[in-house]
């Protein structure tokens, strides 16, 4: 029998003899210490420590992440590691949630599947994040890989729930499927009937933004049979008779997320479903309740003191609702919520959750200006005071001023996340009417642990100097409607050492702002520049300068020859895409 490290060989690896190692741990004893390592970065800052270390690395990994679907081909992953059982993939850039990216842009899935289904017939979960899926696609991993267990489709499009039959009838081992805010064409509920009757091995189950009726009394039975079922996240259609129902054949749920929560029910229903809920002694997460309201809600009590996350971003609720609510929420880490709760109802988040970690506050009519609900930032300042363990926060607001921000870092410096949308251009501090350079100054200078930032508002080069002085462990910063001269982006780009992935649009950074990360973009993921002053000729200019990069330029019908609206800028060891569509410029 050939040694791995005779297989290695098979790669142009250099006999053992010639190899450099700084221990010298038989192969066995590395690859089970390595295995260990669940941190993809851990595992690949291990890969380098010298040859011995890159195979036993490769030999026993059996998961792999890749952030940027077009950064590495599928053959380069399949002769890298041989082992892989698990895979996550993210393809679209983020600014695709936003419309600006065209829906045909690439990242299909279907090559990556095509190769798996000969190097890696043993795959069992795949994660996929703002991919391409075809109900094809679907079928081909379904019939493809028998042992298939975990399937999660995360803000991907293309497919339908003809592809989600297919998975519910070939994949007789299923344990998870995670659907979860995706471009589906929502065509029938025929797919919940397709699971076999000899499925009961299912632990997860999130259909929660399909939009068609649902097949109730398969879901019941599918519910019944699976005694593992952990989470389950349904859709608006299921009504709260329904979930009474679920609820009784599963009550060791640790999430659960619900669907319309009103309807007309007499005592004796509305007892069974508060019964229910007390009987969900194990429950975590909760979400849905859509259209809830106050004597309704009364019925989640029961099950609220064992919560840890709680996820009202569907459910507009008062001021009053939510501070009742959360009086019964000991133990919250994490909070969603539409700021229809106003700043009253963050009062209350700052009363009851001293345990808070993250927080978001969504808009509920984010593109109306006349609204007559909004949070400011006293609701913001309010959670501060209350919530000191605060990591975690995406603040949708109005208005803000630099002394609430610096108020609220100075009561919750150990953010990591902190990402603070002025939903109105420009906006300054509407106290002062000065800009909000110092509250951003405030956050990079007093949370020395930060690694997401999110800026806006009216800004001038000053912020930006002061996030490249000050945030030395930001790896992503996303910028909108900001900066004054191209000298903001070369502060970042000069001053960030970690910065792995840099999101601009609409903002004046021009060519000197992106010529100056030439000796920068090679260690980042990526970056974004949309409505800026770049053009062409620049981004030839990076091509040529940095060809281990690929710099696309998407173009619409409307633009100037000789302007680039839509940069991406990506590192890859495959070269320019072979996919790219008509409207890509690879340059």
């Amino acid at each position: 029998m050939h040694s791995k490290r005779g297989r290695d060989s098979l790669f142009g690896a250099e006999p053992a003899a010639k190899r450099s190692c700084s221990c010298s741990f038989p192969d066995e004893v590395l690859e089970k210490v390595l295995s260990l390592l669940s941190c993809y970065k851990d595992r690949s800052a291990a890969s380098l420590v010298c040859k011995d270390w890159y195979h036993a690395e490769r030999w026993s990994r059996t998961q792999v992440f890749i952030g940027n679907c077009y950064s590495v081909t599928p053959e380069i992953v399949v002769t890298r590691f041989p082992k892989i059982r698990s895979l996550i993939i993210k393809g679209k850039p983020r600014f695709s949630d936003f419309n600006l990216v065209p829906h045909d842009w690439g990242a299909d899935i279907q090559p990556w599947l095509a190769c798996f289904a000969t190097a890696y017939p043993f795959l069992e979960e795949l994660r996929l994040k703002r991919m391409c899926v075809s109900d094809e696609s679907l079928e081909f991993l379904a019939l493809s890989f028998p042992g298939f267990k975990r399937l999660s489709l995360l803000s991907c499009d293309g497919f339908s729930t003809d592809g989600l039959a297919a998975i519910a009838t070939h994949c007789k081992n299923l344990v998870e499927l995670d659907i979860q805010e995706n471009g589906i064409d929502d065509r029938s509920s025929c797919w919940l009937s397709c699971f076999p009757e000899s499925l009961t091995s299912l632990e997860i189950l999130n259909f929660s933004h399909l939009t068609t009726e649902v097949n109730f009394p398969a879901l019941e039975r599918l519910v019944a049979r699976c005694k593992s079922l952990k989470v389950l996240m349904v859709n608006k259609n299921i009504n709260l008779e329904q979930l009474q129902k679920l609820l009784v054949l599963a009550p060791q749920l640790t999430k659960f997320g619900t669907g319309t929560f009103s309807q007309e029910l007499n005592s004796p229903q509305y007892e069974a479903l508060e019964s229910s809920f007390n009987q969900c002694r194990n429950l975590l997460t909760l979400s849905g309740l859509l259209e809830a309201n106050s004597f309704y809600l009364r019925a989640i009590y029961p099950a609220c003191k064992t919560l840890t996350f709680l996820n009202l971003c569907e459910s507009a609720l008062r001021s009053d609702d939510l501070a009742k609510l959360l009086a019964h929420c000991p133990n919250l880490r994490r909070l969603w919520v539409l700021d229809t709760v106003e700043d009253k109802g963050l009062e209350a988040v700052g009363s009851y959750c001293p345990l808070l970690e993250e927080l978001r506050v969504f808009p509920a009519s984010p593109f109306d200006p006349d609204i007559a609900h909004e949070v400011t930032e006293s609701g913001f300042v309010a959670v501060s005071y209350g919530c000191p363990r605060l990591r975690y926060v995406l603040y949708f607001c109005r208005q803000m001023t630099n002394a609430a921000v610096a108020t609220i870092v100075k009561n919750c410096p150990d953010f990591t996340h902190f990402r603070l949308c002025i939903m109105n251009p420009g906006q300054p501090d509407y106290l002062t009417n000065e800009p909000m350079d110092e509250a951003f100054g405030a956050v990079v200078k007093t949370c020395t642990k930060l690694r997401r930032l999110a800026v806006s508002g009216l800004l001038t080069d000053l912020t930006f100097k002061y996030i490249g002085e000050y945030a030395k462990n930001l790896e992503t910063l996303s910028v909108a409607f900001a900066g004054r001269s191209d000298r903001g982006m070369q502060h970042v780009l000069e001053g960030c050492p970690k910065l792995r992935r840099l999101e601009i649009r609409d903002c004046p950074f021009g060519n000197a702002a992106l010529l100056s990360g030439l000796d920068k973009y090679e260690s980042m993921r990526s970056l974004w520049m949309s409505a800026c002053n770049v053009t062409l000729d620049a981004c030839r200019f990076l091509a040529k300068k940095m060809p281990r990069l690929n710099v696309e330029v998407i173009k619409d019908e409307e633009d100037d020859d000789c302007q680039a609206e839509k940069v991406y800028v990506y590192r890859s060891v495959a070269g320019p895409r072979k996919d790219a569509p008509p409207f890509v410029l690879t340059l």
